[in-house]
């Protein structure tokens, strides 16, 4: 028999790389499941909600370089879009197929009926409706094509009809290319670069996503230069090197020593990264920047040289043509910086907390102690970023997924899904928040379907943390964001996945030892404390009349106990401020 269009996607998704599709089947996409099916190729992953499909592809892409979605029409589309727009900003590779509604009615206001140019045009690089068998194929490839080569999202508009009609053959290319160009500054260019950093004694670098796979290169890079090494949150398992080179983090989330090291740099280098709180970056020295995409060049900050060049070939272009520096007391200084300031978090990890309230920072850190060395983390967009930018270490050849750009609630667990089931040879773990874990409870069901072992570490603080103390700067009453939870682990086991309530600061090591040796998944939930804070790298003055003023409305509005909570157990953040 002829294959049809829906068979012919399937054979280019498989010589693209894809070995899984996150959907939930439906309608328009009953013949794409069929040629799948009957492919065995590919495995159908069924997700509970379309949402926790694009985030499991999304960390999956993440890790090997091109996965894919699907949703069926109308409303398979609306619940991809948060996950989709995951990926778009994080430029990741992934397919995404909306499978919609017949060609003939089109523009009718038909049953689920969306127009997919306008619902993906925003969270997308590449998207187009097919509508004959002689054009699918080329859309086919070239949505692969663009994904893989763009590093983003391409979506496939499949109209169900389209999807069962006899496959035509085309007279363009059908298979897809996976190119691998050296890309570098010219020779002008590094020699301007070289030049500008061999006139100075400070130099500070500050690594991103974009410098992934250049590790040894940086650390070249920062023994020749004497240079301490930051990083961004994406970056930080890839750009976290030994003492004395390492200052941390900056940004919301970061800490004093990177910031300072880069304040303080007579010439600051960026290397694949754009981070985007260009408030944390410095206004009076020097910077270069280094990037793939030339349109992120100044975007930030102010530049004195801006380079478009892969990280790797471009520092090992660049090492020959430094002088290097001899002496190492910027690097010597800030590396005791960057011990003080890690002796200061361990404040908060010495201190474990009380029961009901044990310190995240405490958990956090036993986390950090008792996963393996190439375990792969995701974290929930919120106070669990904090600890995770805080207190996971690299040990070897971990890595640390989340929703760092799009900035999403509820992503740590459905990445967990797509971690787990794109590498099943290495320790998940996911830390959740509450609130996060609450939005996308159904799809524990996707992971005790397929078995799949990843460990939920749920940071129960019966609050929206971070929202809580956006407001507290601010100068507001948190309103409205206290949580009333189910109890999770009885929940969890409901769904057949093992689980343990843990009060007490006791009961932590033995309770992450035991879920961590768990064949299978397992849910801890442990009660942290609500008034746990965490300071940004820099604190403004508005931050502090922010924090004073709401402190005193909370003491008018006779809600004396929660002052008392935030001093006791932030004394030491707090101590800093006023």
């Amino acid at each position: 028999m002829a294959k049809i269009v829906a068979e012919q996607l399937v054979e280019m998704l498989v010589e693209a790389g894809v070995k899984r599709i996150y959907a939930v089947t439906g309608d328009s996409l009953n013949y794409f499941n069929e040629a799948i099916r009957k492919d065995g190729r590919i495995q159908w992953i069924h997700v509970r909600h379309e949402e926790a499909g694009a985030y499991a592809a999304a960390a999956e892409a993440e890790l090997d370089g091109i996965a894919c979605c699907a949703g069926s029409c109308g409303p398979g589309h609306v619940h991809l879009i948060n996950g989709v727009y995951e990926a778009h900003r994080a430029h990741v590779p992934m397919i995404v197929i909306a499978s919609t509604i017949p060609t003939y009615q089109m523009g009718m206001g038909y049953f689920q009926e969306t127009n997919t140019y306008k619902l993906f045009d925003d969270c997308s690089g590449y998207n187009q409706l097919v509508t004959t068998p002689e054009q699918a194929p080329r859309i086919f490839q070239s949505a692969i094509q663009h994904a893989i080569s763009q590093k983003g999202v391409a979506v496939i508009g499949l109209p169900g009809d389209v999807s069962e009609m006899k496959a035509k053959e085309t007279h363009t290319s059908t298979q897809i290319f996976r190119c691998n160009p050296l890309i570098r500054p010219s020779d002008h260019e590094l020699q301007n670069i070289a030049d500008l950093i061999n006139k100075a004694k400070k130099i500070t670098i500050y690594a991103g996503i974009g410098a992934t796979g250049a590790r040894e290169e940086l650390k070249l890079l920062a023994h020749k230069l004497k240079a301490p090494v930051g990083y961004s949150f994406r970056g930080k398992m890839n750009a976290q090197l030994e003492a004395p080179y390492d200052v941390g983090m900056t940004g919301l989330l970061g800490l004093p020593s990177c910031y300072q090291a880069m304040k303080e740099a007579e010439v600051l280098i960026l290397l694949g990264t754009d981070m985007p709180y260009d408030e944390f970056m410095p206004m009076d020295n020097k910077i270069i920047q280094i990037d793939t995409a030339e349109e992120r060049l100044g975007r930030r900050c102010k530049l004195d040289i801006g380079a478009v060049g892969d990280i790797k070939e471009t520092i090992k272009a660049l090492l020959p043509l430094l002088n290097g520096c001899v002496h190492s007391a910027f690097v010597d200084s800030f590396g005791k910086f960057y011990k003080k300031v890690e002796e200061s978090l361990n404040e908060y990890v010495d201190d474990t907390g009380e029961k009901d309230a044990i310190q995240p920072e405490f958990v956090a850190d036993v986390l950090n102690q008792h996963a393996s060395p190439n375990a792969i983390f995701t974290v929930d967009t919120g106070m669990c970023c904090v600890w995770g930018a805080r207190y996971i270490q690299q040990t070897g050849d971990r890595k640390l997924l989340g929703s760092f750009n799009h900035g999403s609630m509820a992503n740590a667990m459905p990445m967990a899904i797509g971690a787990a089931l794109a590498h099943p040879e290495r320790q998940v773990i996911a830390m959740c928040g509450d609130g996060g874990l609450s939005m996308m409870t159904g799809d524990l069901a996707t992971i005790r379907q397929y078995n799949l072992p990843v460990k939920l570490i749920v940071f129960n603080n019966r609050t929206l943390g971070m929202v809580k103390l956006e407001m507290q700067v601010a100068g507001l009453v948190d309103n409205q964001t206290d949580m009333l939870n189910p109890d999770f682990s009885r929940l969890s086991e409901a769904y057949g996945i093992p689980a343990l309530n843990i009060h007490n600061p006791s009961e932590v090591a033995g309770a992450i030892s035991e879920a961590l040796r768990v064949d299978g998944p397992f849910l801890l939930n442990i009660f942290t404390n609500p008034s746990a804070l965490a300071m940004p790298a820099h604190i403004t003055p508005s931050q502090v009349m922010g924090m004073t003023e709401s402190m005193g409305k909370l003491l008018l509005g006779g809600r004396m106990d929660e002052v008392f909570d935030t001093i006791k157990s932030n004394y030491k953040h707090l101590k800093g401020m006023f």
